[in-house]
């Protein structure tokens, strides 16, 4: 963040403002456009439509270098904050940002090798660590469990509630592989269709469904190994999971600010008793409470975002942002259809489809409760949300 001279005003960097610009466009005159004639529910789109609005991407510089992958890849934390904020601010945004236009490569994965992004380059990808044990406490509910055998590894387990696996080529899976620590765990990859591995869809309240997965001696080749052997635990708890709710956060903190926007917008052009419905305090005084929430979570959201971008222990801010988010965006969508009345219940809208969705981000990427838990602990052990140097990760 920058300051003009002579002036207390946050501006954002000039590149960052840029993109966010560029992203409102593409969304708000491309994206919704084309969402008016698709099915409400719709997760997937036309493939001439797909074409269309990725080379369309790609000349606004939304995409990443000569269209592959996303730029999302490129940016700092903070600027991927920003950028996401604006992405998501269409029907579908929550869990199918944009319908995958701006997406491709390897589903982001870092620790990919080479030859693993080689491999998985421009299929789709999903994340197994729940299991039917419980999923808030990964390091002792995993027993998904993968053994050698020579070359190869033979995985064993089921893991359930694994977002967009339905529509997903192949996906890591999170195994415990030295059964005589916690921590030993492993990241595998499995692709569907191997010997053994069969899976059931989760039909849930949105159309973008869960699955489980089952796992009866699926022979791996030892180049499906992600990271390190037995120590896995940090790029999922820390780097997948803990890392992953500053987006989740800020992908809850741009549908608020859509739902905000639209109640504004129709507050000033419908009319009750002879007088615009903006005019009525109880409405005003609605307006003023979603506004001061969701300013205020954009601070919580880019805080936790500048903390990852100077690689301080950014777990804190995360947890908090995520709590925030979710609790801001079920009570700002809430205010908003008060607001907009029976319109808001039509699918003339995309209000119905949001309320349904946001219900489970207070669920998913860790509950609420969980991460009050987590914030609690550090404020009591270390105090005003400071947490130990990111060395002390393990």
């Amino acid at each position: 963040m920058t300051t003009q001279a002579g002036s207390s005003t946050y501006t954002l960097p000039a590149d960052i403002k840029k993109l966010q610009l560029a992203a409102r466009e593409y969304v708000q005159k491309h994206i919704v456009a084309l969402e008016e004639d698709l099915d409400y529910d719709a997760i997937e789109i036309a493939s001439e439509d797909r074409a269309r609005l990725e080379k369309l991407a790609e000349q606004m510089g939304l995409r990443g270098r000569e269209g592959e992958g996303t730029v999302r890849q490129e940016l700092s934390a903070f600027g991927n904050a920003v950028f996401s904020e604006e992405l998501v601010q269409h029907r579908a945004g929550l869990y199918v940002t944009c319908y995958g236009t701006l997406s491709g490569g390897a589903g982001g994965n870092r620790r990919f090798t080479d030859d693993q992004r080689k491999r998985f380059a421009g299929r789709r990808g999903f994340m197994a660590i729940t299991e039917p044990s419980g999923g808030a406490d990964p390091a002792r509910a995993i027993k998904t469990y993968a053994v050698r055998d020579g070359d190869d590894w033979v995985l064993n387990g089921s893991k359930i509630f694994i977002g967009g696996m339905p529509w997903s080529d192949y996906g890591i899976v999170y195994a415990r592989t030295d059964p005589n620590s916690r921590r030993g765990i492993s990241c595998l990859i499995v692709e569907k269709g191997m010997p053994g591995f069969t899976w059931n869809p989760i039909p849930v309240t949105r159309t973008h469904y869960a699955g489980q997965a089952f796992f009866d001696n699926v022979r791996l080749p030892g180049s499906n190994l992600v990271g390190e052997l037995h120590n896995a635990w940090k790029m999922m708890a820390y780097e997948g999971l803990a890392k992953g709710r500053v987006g989740y956060s800020v992908s809850n903190l741009g549908i608020a600010v859509g739902a905000h926007r639209l109640a504004v917008e129709d507050c000033k052009s419908r009319e009750t008793f002879g007088a615009p419905l903006s005019t009525r305090q109880a409405v005003q005084w609605m307006l003023v409470d979603s506004e001061i929430e969701i300013k205020s979570n954009r601070w919580i959201c880019w805080e936790s975002a500048w903390q990852v971008d100077a690689d301080e222990d950014f777990r804190f801010a995360a947890s908090l942002a995520k709590v925030h988010s979710a609790e801001v965006l079920q009570r700002v969508l809430d205010r908003s259809m008060v607001i907009m009345g029976a319109r808001a219940l039509s699918k003339e809208t995309s209000f119905d489809r949001w309320y349904r969705e946001a219900r489970i981000r207070r669920i998913g990427e860790g509950p609420s409760e969980v991460q009050r838990i987590v914030v609690s602990r550090d404020l009591l052990s270390v105090g005003s949300g400071v947490n130990p140097p990111t060395e002390s990760v393990q």
